[in-house]
């Protein structure tokens, strides 16, 4: 059974987590989505507020995920929306306001349960409150930050948070939002239930769909790379380990060539999360690498500059260099 990633929304009080949520689920374009909701309070709103909308939920109240509520009972919720038939697509769990990211991230990425794995955290900013008070420590640990309520603040407020953001954490990428308006294509791929006709195509995995509003566009920007010469393995893993600014998703087929045994290794990264599936070539299936970069305010030259610098060199020979591959494999 193929593992569920699992996507963690957090951030304080009021900023729009649950907004956020709600704008994912009613455009999730046939992904089938289950939520995790928790909320601290005997009268759980938040699991009010997505019900109807959901293809499954579970909720966890008078408590908080990562602390009142224990992590086994929180990993056994997780494992029943994995084992939901049909399967999802993705899980959303989005912390209660209260929430220390950290551990959320800590207790979904520690849980030994083969059915779903964790896809990186989300930071819900408030945009407002923050351009007058302390964003705390939890933007270090976030894999996107969410500057919502952007149009309730002047550009050089807006800019100034920017700055908090960027000061805490260098590499992360962020985007302004209002009403939680977000693009899907940043956090949810396609279905893979829907039908397709032979293997993904590059324009497939650009996620690309011309009805969306052109402000969500804007937000972030994608970066395509091919080659027809095999990956050095070490000199890859060293680039996903020292990414670009802004980097946020990548995925895609990539070859390691003999390094790799011939395999096909699908690559999917969301965020700190890195995961690797080998695969053996299709039939007639030409032997190359084909990647897909989503961000925000990326240098595409220097991308594909830092790519080609991963290709292989004949004659060299680096038996272990696949060993760094090969820990991410599912």
């Amino acid at each position: 059974m193929k593992s569920v990633p699992v996507l963690a929304i957090a951030g304080y009080l009021g900023a729009g987590k649950t907004t956020l949520l709600n704008h994912l689920l009613r455009n999730s374009r046939g992904v089938r989505i289950g939520a995790l909701v928790n909320d601290f309070g005997a009268v759980n709103i938040d699991a009010m507020l997505v019900a109807g909308q959901v293809d499954a939920m579970a909720s966890l109240s008078n408590g908080c995920i990562c602390c009142a509520v224990d992590a086994e009972e929180a990993g056994e919720m997780l494992g029943k929306l994995a084992a939901v038939k049909p399967r999802l697509d993705l899980i959303v769990v989005e912390a209660s306001g209260l929430a220390e990211p950290a551990a959320l991230a800590r207790t979904i990425a520690t849980a030994d349960d083969k059915r779903y794995h964790y896809a990186g955290l989300v930071l819900v900013v408030d945009a407002v409150e923050s351009a007058r008070g302390d964003l705390g420590h939890s933007v270090r640990v976030a894999d996107l930050v969410v500057l919502n309520k952007a149009d309730q603040v002047s550009a050089d407020e807006l800019a100034a948070v920017r700055a908090k953001v960027a000061t805490l954490s260098p590499r992360v990428p962020i985007v302004p939002t209002e009403f939680g308006r977000l693009d899907p294509a940043l956090l949810i791929d396609p279905s893979e239930q829907a039908p397709r006709a032979g293997q993904l195509s590059l324009d497939e995995m650009l996620w690309a769909d011309h009805e969306h509003d052109e402000h969500e566009h804007a937000a972030f920007q994608s970066v395509e790379f091919i080659s027809e010469t095999p990956l050095d393995p070490r000199r890859f893993m060293a680039f996903l380990q020292n990414r670009p600014a802004g980097l946020y998703r990548a995925k895609g087929f990539v070859d390691f060539g003999a390094a790799g045994s011939g395999r096909k290794f699908v690559m999917q990264l969301v965020g700190s999360s890195l995961r690797f599936e080998k695969q053996r070539w299709g039939s007639g299936e030409p032997h190359r690498t084909a990647l897909v970069f989503i961000g925000t305010e990326m240098c595409a030259d220097s991308v594909r500059d830092a790519l080609a610098e991963c290709v292989s060199v004949p004659g060299e020979n680096d038996e272990q260099g696949i060993l760094g591959v090969l820990r991410y494999v599912g």
